[in-house]
């Protein structure tokens, strides 16, 4: 009482006592995170840490780290003693003090994050707690070997579903539903079909309180929903969980009315059909189904099958079942989906494990039903669990490693547990005969049984004993038990019915015949090919099987407990209640155990472990002991101080009586092991710096090499420099030597030219001087013009006679001699008559350069493509002749390679027609460009299924087949079916079984409809004659392809062919449908938001919206 005056609730010996206050403390500074604490913690040992959950958590977290000792943390107490939140401080501690990186830190998140999911689907508020959970809850946490969290496992035990219809006064449903009322947008809940009243709903109203003071539902629902997100919940599945809850708050308002028979036996029908349509909505199943699957029961044999109407009373249990399996298989589902996200990766291969046991705490309420039974239970196998590790082994190793030890009695709740659980002879195995036994069974005769066979046991109470016949605290339908905790009546009403856990075929079969996947695999019973009349096993046997499980996993590992004790009954912070703390503190055994712990010794470990941890504390043992161990601890013991009363030697474990003794050998071992550290870095230390040493020695030399190199390299440079320079200057000499004596012999060879040049001139001008007339002026220009060309060529050919230029100098001869031919032949001619036989050379070579220039510049030989090369200024009517020449060309070769290939040209002919039909007016038409049309996409012809069906129909010939969605008039879902358009009609076919479903002429087709959008929706709008035909019930038809154009135009194409019709095709962004003839029309309405990549098909009222 006065540590829990001072706010200090937690003490700590074996297990760690916790006595919860209703409010937060402050045990650290709001400013210290878990990783401080852990800091704080790391130095100390598990004796001398203080008294705080994080202790017994840390101990467990050291143990399986370092020891590789599996460990389980086992918190327990009573209804709202603060199971949950204890659990949810272990996680935060251990993720606080693992390890870091990205991954590690995601499984940390995700680990933690399935706290709120659980939480939120699983906890409820009761009298005694406000977040009581109304589930088993037990989370192993995988670590590897560096003590990192890699992954975890959740289980989950007896989720209390009755819960879902009907709640005690004073008490909530699970908290997901009113976090939804209250936390959704008002968008959210209309599509849903539920409203923000928590009263409108009769499964929420029956315990009267619809709201608790500590906790906001808004902000509650959108941490969930951040929770889902992150542990993995796609955004589907989020929004089947939401729609199977309002399906749930719908289906609880629906009312049944009752009428009789003309044959006698009582039925019912719905009396308030909006909500069970809204239910229907939400499922994805016509409402006709639901109706039919809650009025009446599907009774069935190996032989026969009967439908038997239900009175209203039982239509009402069958809704009640149908909603608390919804319910409970799909919290099941979530756990699934959790440990899927959650599941350590198969790669690494070292795992630990560290388990956390948060399940129901003890309960004792007016009224106690089966689902408390269970509870209380499973609380009695705990306490054997404690019993067993604590109490009675404790006892006993003692008395094994020959230990003196005065007994200390308690007691064993075994005789207990054997009555509930006995496999012949227990209340479980008796419940289960009487839910399987023939005849008429009920609740009452469960209780005579009990009353035969239990009724001689020295912890069963019931009226039928002659002691209690009296008893005016326990009524005839009731009996008690003497549980470990405390005695509790139990009334037996609804024990058989919660036991069988059953629901009726038909609606199993409901649920699977609805369009959400999740309930096709949550309610894999009611698929028609996996039928079956076997007993399904009754929840008792059920959760015997899994406590059996569970008992044996934490038997499997070191256990660590954490008791919760609550200090009053009425939640209220500061309130400290002595008599309750003391009826907990005794019927928990911690007195027992605080005995045998006083009694006892505080510490014990083997021999060998004990020498291997604390042998560094004498010189003489360390560091290597050659005797037996036993003698090597005892020396140990010795040479620090200890008499033999401070400790006790075993047969096999040293036993240790005080603390204090283990905080002075912790104390002692931690400076030595100090000392022993700061040895080993010297010794460390000093081969460092000699391996450094002998490294700079080697350096040393490598580098005295490496210079002595440098300078002889150096030398050697200078030395090659010089002769260099000498040899330079040598041969500038020489050369210049050489270029004096050779100029000498250039000037004697040109002046021999001059001389020759200047006699040649002579020579010329004395033959004119001879010639008098004009004549021989003439030819004397002639003659001077010959020489001076020959003197040109030949200086020419001189220059260029020593290198690549001999070509060129004889294209320069070529070109001199060829002009002189052409003025030799032109003598005759005036200047005028030669001036159109040059300008006709020239065109000609400009004509020839461009001809030239195109040849290699022609655009592709595609009609379309490439662009033709731009001309010169006077060449551009004959560019454009060319032109024209060129395109006619080119399209006459593409008209014989489609004469040529048949195909080809029909593809071509599809393509102009879909261009003609949707350019510029359907916005998905410019992708179906580049796709080739086919006609069969999913093989028709060949498929034996269509082999038979055209020996009944005639229709051979396929002109375009493919699956295809059909969207259905009622509520706007989607249908695979299989679209297939002969030469007469076009045919709708089971994508199974190929059976044909509907057939309709071609004539009967007056138009198409689609939208301008990128959607791939169609409508085919029959005849009004058509549809008021009697024989078709059918009218206009809704599809979704992504090969809208191409099946459009084959479409188009086949009408005109064999109707000898157009086909209208109507574009519109509001399309008109009439949907069955007895029916107005429906609007369809497109809204384009560019952010839907497939389209989704809303029904409201009579219009159907499409967002694309």
């Amino acid at each position: 009482y006065t540590q829990y005056t001072h706010a200090r609730i937690h003490t700590i010996h074996t297990c760690m006592h916790v006595c919860t206050t209703y409010a937060h403390i402050r045990t650290f500074a709001r400013e210290r995170s878990h990783t401080c604490v852990h800091a704080h913690m790391r130095t100390r040992t598990h004796h001398a840490l203080p008294t705080i959950s994080y202790a017994i958590v840390d101990e467990a977290y050291r143990s399986m780290r370092d020891k590789n000792v599996d460990q389980c943390i086992i918190i327990t107490g009573e209804s709202g003693a603060g199971k949950t939140e204890a659990s949810k401080l272990s996680m935060q501690y251990v993720a606080a003090v693992s390890g870091k990186g990205a991954e590690v830190g995601r499984v940390k998140e995700q680990l933690l994050l399935s706290n709120p999911i659980l939480e939120a689907f699983g906890n409820a508020k009761t009298i005694r707690n406000d977040n009581s959970s109304r589930f088993g809850k037990y989370m192993d946490i995988e670590f590897d070997f560096k003590g990192d969290p890699v992954g975890g496992i959740v289980s989950n035990y007896l989720l209390e579903k009755s819960r879902v219809v009907g709640q005690n006064t004073g008490e909530r449903s699970f908290h997901i539903f009113y976090q939804l009322l209250g936390g959704a947008t008002t968008d959210v809940l209309e599509m849903l079909h539920l409203q923000k009243e928590v009263y409108s709903y009769h499964y929420l109203s029956q315990g009267g309180c619809s709201y608790i003071l500590t906790m906001d539902d808004s902000k509650q629902f959108h941490a969930t929903i951040e929770a889902m997100v992150v542990i993995g919940f796609s955004p589907e599945d989020i929004s089947c969980i939401l729609e199977m809850l309002s399906a749930i708050l719908n289906l609880g308002n629906a009312k049944f009315k009752g009428h009789t028979l003309p044959n006698g036996s009582n039925a019912c029908k719905l009396d308030n059909l909006k909500y069970v349509t809204y239910a229907c909505d939400m499922l994805g199943c016509s409402r006709e189904l639901m109706e039919e699957s809650l009025t009446k029961r599907s009774v069935e044999t190996k032989r026969d099958y009967v439908l038997k109407p239900l009175s209203a009373t039982e239509g009402a249990h069958a809704r009640d079942a149908l909603c608390k399996a919804i319910y409970g298989r799909m919290f099941s589902w979530i756990v699934g989906k959790i440990n899927s996200s959650i599941k350590a990766n198969s790669l690494v291969r070292k795992k630990k494990c560290m388990g956390v046991l948060d399940i129901y705490g003890f309960e004792v309420f007016a009224e106690n039903g089966f689902e408390q039974f269970i509870i209380n239970y499973c609380n009695e196998k705990l306490q054997q669990v404690f019993i067993e590790l604590t109490l009675k082994s404790e006892q006993d190793e003692y008395e094994r490693e020959g230990i003196q030890w005065t007994h200390i009695d308690y007691f064993n709740n075994a005789v207990i547990c054997e009555l509930i659980e006995h496999p012949k002879q227990g209340i479980l195995a008796y419940l289960d005969d009487e839910c399987l036994r023939p005849g008429e069974t009920n609740d009452d005769t469960f209780l005579d049984c009990l009353n035969k066979n239990c009724v001689g046991h020295a912890h069963y109470q019931s009226r039928a004993m002659k002691e209690f016949y009296s008893d005016s605290l326990m009524r005839r339908n009731q009996f008690r038990l003497l549980h470990y905790a405390a005695e509790v009546t139990y009334g037996v009403e609804g024990f058989l019915e919660k036991n069988r856990d059953l629901l009726y075929k038909s609606l199993s079969q409901a649920m699977y015949a609805c369009d959400r996947p999740l309930l096709k695999e949550l309610f894999p019973e009611g698929s028609p090919d996996g039928n079956s009349i076997k007993r399904p096993l009754t929840a008792g046997f059920q959760f015997r099987t899994s406590v059996a499980e569970l008992m044996k996993n934490l038997l499997s590992k070191n256990p660590n407990y954490i008791r919760c004790i609550k200090p009053n009954d009425l939640k209220e912070p500061r309130k400290f209640d002595e008599d309750l703390v003391r009826h907990q503190a005794s019927y928990l055994g911690l007195i027992e155990n605080v005995k045998v712990r006083r009694a006892g010794h505080a510490y014990r470990q083997l021999y060998e472990q004990a020498l291997a941890r604390y042998k560094m504390l004498s010189m003489s043992t360390w560091p290597v002991w050659k005797g037996r161990p036993k003698d090597g601890v005892k020396e140990v013991l010795k040479s620090i101080g200890k008499h033999s009363e401070d400790f006790s030697m075993g047969r096999s474990k040293v036993f240790i009586r005080s603390p204090k003794t283990v905080f002075e050998l912790e104390e002692l071992r931690r400076k030595r092991v100090e000392e022993i550290a700061t040895f080993i870095q010297r010794m460390y230390r000093g081969w460092v710096k000699r391996r450094r040493f002998k490294a700079l020695k080697r350096a040393q030399l490598v580098f005295s090499t490496h210079y002595r190199t440098h300078v002889c390299v150096k030398r050697y440079r200078k030395l090659r420099n010089a002769a260099i320079v000498i040899q330079k200057y040598f041969r500038g000499w020489t050369a210049r030597k050489e270029l004096r004596r050779l100029k000498k012999g250039i000037k004697a060879k040109m002046a021999v030219v001059t001389i020759r040049k200047y006699y040649r001139m002579w020579k010329l001008r004395r033959a004119l001087r001879r010639r008098g007339s004009k004549k021989k002026e003439v030819w004397a220009v002639g003659v001077i013009a010959k020489y001076f060309y020959g003197w040109k060529a030949r200086r020419l050919y001189r220059e260029m006679r020593r290198g690549v230029k001999m070509i060129a100098a004889a294209v320069v001869i070529q070109k001199y001699c060829r002009g002189w031919l052409v003025r030799r032949a032109l003598k005759r001619h005036t200047k005028e008559s030669a001036k159109p036989i040059i300008a006709a050379f020239m065109w000609k070579a400009m004509c020839f350069k461009y001809l030239e220039y195109l040849r290699p510049h022609l655009p592709s030989k595609s009609p379309i493509g490439g662009k033709w090369p731009n001309p010169p200024i006077y060449l551009r009517e004959a560019s454009d002749h060319l032109r024209n020449m060129y395109h006619s060309w080119r399209c006459k070769a593409l008209r014989d390679y489609y004469n040529e290939n048949a195909n080809e040209k029909r593809r071509m002919t599809e393509k102009a027609r879909a261009s003609s039909l949707f350019l510029g007016k359907k916005a998905l038409y410019p992708r179906s460009v580049k796709i080739p049309f086919k006609a069969d996409r999913i093989n028709l012809r060949n498929d034996p299924r269509w082999t038979k069906l055209v020996t009944e129909t005639h229709e051979q010939r396929v002109i375009w087949a493919d699956v295809v969605q059909k969207i259905n008039r009622s509520d706007a879902k989607k249908v695979p079916m299989v679209l297939a358009i002969t030469g007469n009609s076009f045919m709708l076919l089971d994508p199974k079984s190929y059976a044909l479903k509907y057939r309709v002429d071609l004539n009967n087709l007056e138009q198409m409809s689609l939208s301008p959008f990128s959607d791939s929706i169609f409508v085919m709008h029959i005849k009004p004659s058509r549809i008021a035909d009697p024989s078709y019930a059918k009218g206009d038809f809704m599809f979704q392809n992504p090969n809208v154009i191409e099946m459009v135009t084959k479409l188009h194409a086949v009408i005109k062919e064999s109707v000898k019709k157009t086909l209208p095709i109507n574009i519109a962004k509001e399309i008109q449908v009439r949907f069955k003839a007895d029916e107005p029309s429906c609007a369809v309405t497109f809204h384009h938001t560019g952010m839907v990549y497939s389209p989704v098909c809303k029904r409201k009222g009579s219009t159907i919206e499409i967002v694309t």
